[in-house]
Parts: C-alpha cells; sequence; structure tokens
C-alpha cells in the first residue's frame, strides 16, 4: 500500500536534499510536487490543499532556511504532518467493565464485512485477551449467517445462531442474552449490507444501536474504491454515528488515498487495515508508522511485533545457543526457514526496514516471489539429504549430492551452493563468535533467526538467489575440515620460528 505516493514522495525529498541551501523557490516546486503526488494516490482535493498550505506554513514560521541541514527540516515537518493527516495517535478499541462490551460492524455489501468479523475477533483473542461471541444479523443474503458461520470456524470464535427466526431485533437480542450467561465479554455485530445506501437499511441499524449500545461501530469500506469509500462512511456516520474505520484489501490498493482522507473528512480515525485474505491478514492503523514506510523510514516496530508474535521464543534462543557454540547444522537452517516463512513476503519486511540499512534497495513482486522460490528449493534440498548428512554436510560426496539434486528435483549446481552458503554462513558465525559479537548482539536479535538467515540473504544471499554465488569450480567436494586446521597450525608453528 502506498507505494506510489511513497515513492514520489522520496523522490521530492531527495531534489532537495541535493541543495545546499533551500530557497522559498525549492520548497515551492517541492510542494507543488507533493501535491501532485497526493492527489494522484486519490486523496481528496480539499484535504491535498489543506495539507501543503500545512506544510508551507510551519516550514516558514520555523526558519527552515537558516537550519545546518534544512531538507532534513522539510522531510520532519512532511512526516509530522503525514502523521496528523492519518488521525495523529493510533486509536485502540475501547472496551467498559460492562458485558457484553458490543462492536457492530456495518458498511456496503461486498466491502468486506464477515471477513473482517472474524479476524477482528481473533485479533482481539490473540492480542487484547478477550473473549469474542460473533453473531449475523444479515437476514437478507442468501448463506451470508452461513458464511460467518464458516469464518467463526476458521479463526476458532463461536458464533451465536439461531435458525427459528428471521428477524435481526430478536436475533440481537438473543446472542446479548446468550453472551452474558456464557461469559463472553465481547459481542461482535455482523449488520446486513446493501449494494447502495437506502433508507430502510439505516433505520434497521439505528434500532440496532439504540437496543444493544455499543463502544464500537466500526465501519468496513473497501480502499480499492478510493473515495467511494470516504463518502459512503460520511454518509453511514450521519446516519448511524460511527467511532472508526476498517479498510480492507488495503494490500491490492498501491495509492492509499481513502486511509489519508478518511480521518480529515469524517473525522473518525482509521483502526485496522486488511491486508490480504488470510484470517491473520489485519493489522491495527499506526499513523506514525505509516508515515515513516511512506518517507522510507521502516517500521522496526511493526517488525518487532511481527518476529514476536510469530515467531517461537524458545525454538529461537536453541538456534542461537547452537550458532554460539558452532553447532548449527543444515537441519537447524531448514527448522529457520520455517520460521522465517511465517513473517510473510520478503518485500514486506524489506519495507519495514530503514533505507539505511537496506541501502535504498526495495525487491520488486517479481523478486520477492524469486526469493520464495529458492527458499522452497532450498527446504527441498534439505528435505531430500537423510538425517545424518543434515547433521554433517561434510559427509556430502558427488554420488549424495547426485541422489539429493534427483530426488529434490534439482541440479548438483543447486545442492553446491546451498552447502556453499551455509558454509559461508558458518564461518561468518564463527568469526562473529570470536570477536564477541554474538554476546553483544544476542539480546538486541531476532533469536537465531536474525543470525541464520545472514547467510542466505546477506552472505552470499540474495546475490546467490539471483545468480551470484560463486561457480562449481570453486567448491571443494572433498573438502576435509580436520586436515584444513591441521594445515593452518602448522603455518602457525612456522611463522613462530622465523620469529625466534
Amino acid at each position: 500500500m502506498f507505494e506510489s505516493l511513497s515513492d514520489k514522495l522520496k523522490s521530492t525529498l531527495k531534489n532537495l536534499r541535493g541543495e545546499g541551501t533551500l530557497t522559498p523557490e525549492h520548497v515551492d516546486v517541492a510542494l507543488r510536487e507533493i501535491r501532485m503526488a497526493l492527489l494522484e494516490a486519490d486523496v481528496n482535493y480539499k484535504v491535498a490543499k489543506d495539507f501543503v498550505e500545512s506544510v508551507r506554513a510551519k516550514a516558514e514560521g520555523q526558519a527552515v532556511w537558516q537550519d545546518l541541514k534544512p531538507h532534513e527540516q522539510v522531510v520532519k515537518i512532511v512526516y509530522d504532518e503525514l502523521v496528523e493527516l492519518f488521525g495523529g495517535t493510533s486509536s485502540r478499541l475501547v472496551f467498559t467493565q460492562k458485558a457484553p462490551n458490543v462492536v457492530m460492524i456495518v458498511g456496503l455489501q461486498g466491502s468486506g464485512k464477515t471477513t473482517s468479523t472474524g479476524k477482528i475477533s481473533r485479533w482481539l483473542k490473540d492480542n487484547q485477551e478477550r473473549k469474542p461471541l460473533l453473531v449475523s444479523v444479515d437476514v437478507y443474503r442468501p448463506a451470508a449467517r452461513e458464511q460467518l458461520r464458516v469464518v467463526g470456524g476458521a479463526v476458532g470464535i463461536p458464533v451465536f445462531q439461531d435458525r427459528e427466526t428471521n428477524d435481526p431485533m430478536t436475533l440481537v437480542r438473543g446472542a446479548v442474552k446468550h453472551a452474558q450467561e456464557m461469559g463472553f465479554d465481547t459481542l461482535m455485530i455482523d449488520t446486513a449490507g446493501r449494494l447502495h445506501i437506502d433508507d430502510e437499511l439505516m433505520v434497521e441499524l439505528e434500532q440496532i444501536k439504540a437496543e444493544t449500545k455499543p463502544v464500537e461501530v466500526l465501519f468496513v469500506a473497501d480502499a480499492m474504491t478510493g473515495q467511494d469509500a470516504v463518502r459512503s462512511a460520511e454518509e453511514f456516520h450521519k446516519r448511524v454515528g460511527i467511532t472508526g474505520v476498517i479498510l480492507t484489501k488495503m494490500d491490492g490498493d498501491a495509492r492509499g488515498g481513502a486511509a489519508l482522507s478518511i480521518k480529515q473528512v469524517i473525522g473518525q480515525p482509521v483502526k485496522f487495515v486488511g491486508i490480504g485474505e488470510k484470517y491473520d491478514a489485519i493489522e491495527p492503523f499506526y499513523p506514525d508508522r505509516i508515515a515513516q514506510r511512506i518517507l522510507g523510514m521502516g517500521d522496526v516496530l511493526s517488525l518487532i511485533e511481527e518476529v514476536q508474535g510469530k515467531i517461537d521464543e524458545d525454538e529461537a534462543q536453541k538456534q542461537l545457543q547452537k550458532m554460539t557454540s558452532n553447532q548449527f547444522t543444515l537441519e537447524d537452517f531448514r527448522a529457520q526457514l520455517g520460521q522465517f516463512k511465517k513473517l510473510g513476503s520478503m518485500s514486506k519486511l524489506m519495507k519495514m526496514l530503514p533505507e539505511q540499512l537496506t541501502g535504498g534497495i526495495q525487491l520488486s513482486d517479481e523478486q520477492s516471489a524469486e526469493v520464495e522460490v529458492q527458499m522452497k528449493r532450498t527446504e527441498a534440498i534439505i528435505d531430500s539429504m537423510t538425517k545424518q548428512e543434515r547433521n554433517n554436510h561434510k559427509i556430502i560426496d558427488a554420488s549424495r549430492k547426485t541422489r539429493i539434486a534427483k530426488g529434490s528435483g534439482s541440479t548438483i549446481s543447486d545442492v553446491n551452493q546451498l552447502i556453499r552458503q551455509y558454509e559461508q554462513m558458518k564461518k561468518m558465525m564463527q568469526q562473529m563468535n570470536r570477536g564477541g559479537l554474538f554476546s553483544k548482539l544476542a539480546g538486541k536479535a531476532m533469536g537465531g533467526l536474525g543470525g541464520g538467515l545472514g547467510g542466505l540473504l546477506g552472505g552470499g544471499g540474495l546475490g546467490g538467489m539471483f545468480g551470484g554465488g560463486g561457480s562449481d569450480e570453486e567448491f571443494d567436494n572433498n573438502y576435509d575440515e580436520a586436515k584444513d586446521s591441521l594445515a593452518k597450525k602448522l603455518k602457525k608453528k612456522k611463522r613462530h620460528k622465523k620469529r625466534k
């Protein structure tokens, strides 16, 4: 999301960086480009105009021109204004001591209400230790209630059903009573939608709201519809009174104009964004983190949360221990690949890192897909090895490589490349351990994940994936670790004698 806006803003601000001193003319040109970038990203015209004027007023009011690095001041002002445009601070769902707390999910038909209801209930259970119950009051669309039952089963959240009635108010009252009796602290109501806003729908939503007194009324908007989503949200807010917005399909909208406009137009914040089809593909909307991503500052906090939520900490500590004691095997390498795949695509992870760390390099979707293909190939090669081979790669001779290549559907060259990358990684870890780096970084690194995958993705990693990593001739099939160590000792002895 926001790719096109991000590219244009970074390019505009980079042009400012080349100027030794900034003049109002330089900033006028930059602001004109920023305004065009916002409009191309489908941001509301008035919102874009107000944004640019606010940046101009702050820049002129802070005597930016006298600063030693004026372009950094401009970047800071643009960042602050972006955060403000997105809503200032992250807005959590607000719950009270009353049980159950009711959350109404409203929106037009096809915007993703039912799936979002399931996603948020799972997020609340996993992250806020809530105990949700779901209920669908969409009695008009065929199989709508059955759809929620399937979604509830997929995310592991109970669904209240009453097949004896088709009256929304009866369903709501029954669900509230059931939640009270069974100890559910949150009731998520998936309401009916329409292809367009009509009075009958609004009256029904007003009645449900009056009956249940929800703590949150969340409007689900399809980000792909751009400013239409903003207009629909505005209409729902006038009639029903929404407290926040869930933007779905943000992974498919490279512009992000709806997210940029919605807070300014209706005065209510975006609370969640859907970033994929899987049930865990939803995340809270953090204005500061999104602004950092857009301006290329990375989003390390989200990356850390992602790692903490999806990586087994005990397993990571075991892997780190093996690395520091030089016991890291191909079996462990395969386990790390499995952990890494849980974090999502490589391009997504690269976007979360500051550009200073990545050198401004971003993976395209094609490159990211190539990385995933390479990871699957690597897993297939390791899976084709015996347990003895995985635990001691030195025994893998030419005939074993032929068998492994055939078993994994790869080539001997692929097997050689994997073993070479693994050896480079081990060598790098030994050097880090000798220099005491592991002890210093262990507490801050992402457990075993950071070091182990460094070999695949750094030390010969991405280069190896896209065709680098050395030729087969460089690789010695008959490498003997014992002889190599002995040769090094003898050389050391000779040097010692010469000094005498």
